[in-house]
């Protein structure tokens, strides 16, 4: 316990592909209806992070944490943003160093462990003292993001905050990234490398002396790009030692508050090693659901609220256990 044998979720008949699940909502979904209130707070070490408020009055609020290369008007941010909104909380969405359309002030970027960044967020956040109950929820590496946060704070964390959840997230970085190395992802390990590329030639405009995309258009895999560029630049040997330390698989023994992770059996993401089913087993808190469908973020569904499946999943959750708590 707890796995989370018996789950709601059925695909939509003409969505039971793995890449149309993955694939769909990034160009056809639309979200209406959040509008985001802008909000630039400080790092600690002189950069900056942008957050996006979407505030309904509220005394609860949920931090949302998005995935690579993502940013807070992604359609899976602003469902997720909509449905908390509608059940009565605030949402506010984590926009990664770099990645809210303005390329942040220092060499070092984001990365699928900078949990110091999370909790830069978190602590502004509770600051405000209007909230009664906070919940982290994160998407993909955002999902690692959150699951290494909660588990490595473990008994230190604010007591304000009541529980977790994290859709489809790499628990394991090494296994993933060869996964996405595979042949049929290629498609996706050239979108993100072109994304990349994008950032680094924007820092090369800000910075030369310090970055160059010289023999760029060689590299091919993740392990390749994080040897070369994220490794170095937050201070790892290399991307092997990137990968260790930042897997939150690691720490899903130190989660104490009541956490949700779901993740398809179908992600084209996601490896064997990537669905943490013997730790869940051995704890009390980390609740594992694994559709057999859903893709990576996908999670498809045609309600009359426009909500997606994981949306009302992952609100569903959190508001039942912050009533059970409080």
């Amino acid at each position: 316990m707890p796995i989370i044998a018996k789950t709601t979720y059925s695909p939509p008949f003409l969505f039971r592909n793995t890449h149309v699940q993955s694939i769909y909502p990034t160009f056809f979904r639309k979200i209406k209806g959040v509008n985001y209130v802008r909000e630039r707070i400080l790092t600690p070490d002189s950069d900056f992070i942008d957050l996006d408020w979407s505030r309904v009055g509220a005394d609860k609020t949920v931090i949302i944490s998005h995935g690579l290369e993502g940013h807070s008007r992604r359609s899976y941010m602003l469902g997720m943003i909509k449905a908390f909104n509608s059940r009565g909380w605030d949402g506010v969405a984590f926009n990664f160093r770099g990645c809210s359309g303005e390329p942040n002030r220092l060499l070092r970027s984001y990365h699928s462990g900078a949990t110091e960044d999370l909790h830069t967020v978190v602590s502004h956040v509770l600051k405000q003292k209007s909230y009664t109950s906070l919940s982290l929820i994160g998407f993909s590496i955002g999902g690692n993001l959150t699951l290494k946060y909660i588990g490595e704070m473990s008994s230190t964390l604010s007591p304000l905050i009541k529980s977790a959840a994290a859709i489809s997230a790499p628990c394991d970085l090494e296994s993933s990234s060869w996964k996405l190395s595979e042949r049929s992802n290629i498609l996706y390990m050239k979108r993100f490398l072109k994304m990349f590329h994008d950032k680094i030639q924007l820092k090369m405009q800000i910075m030369p002396d310090k970055i160059n995309d010289k023999d760029y258009k060689s590299i091919r895999t993740f392990k390749e790009f994080d040897d070369r560029y994220t490794a170095p630049i937050h201070g790892f040997s290399s991307a092997q030692e990137y990968w260790s330390k930042c897997s939150c698989k690691q720490f899903i023994t130190g989660i104490k508050i009541p956490t949700l992770l779901i993740s398809a059996q179908d992600d084209p993401f996601l490896p064997q090693e990537c669905y943490p089913v013997e730790e869940a087993e051995d704890s009390r808190y980390l609740f594992l659901e694994m559709p057999e469908s859903g893709g990576h973020v996908g999670f498809i569904d045609f309600k009359p609220n426009g909500e997606y499946w994981h949306e009302t999943r992952v609100a569903s959750f959190i508001t039942d256990t912050d009533t059970e708590i409080n």
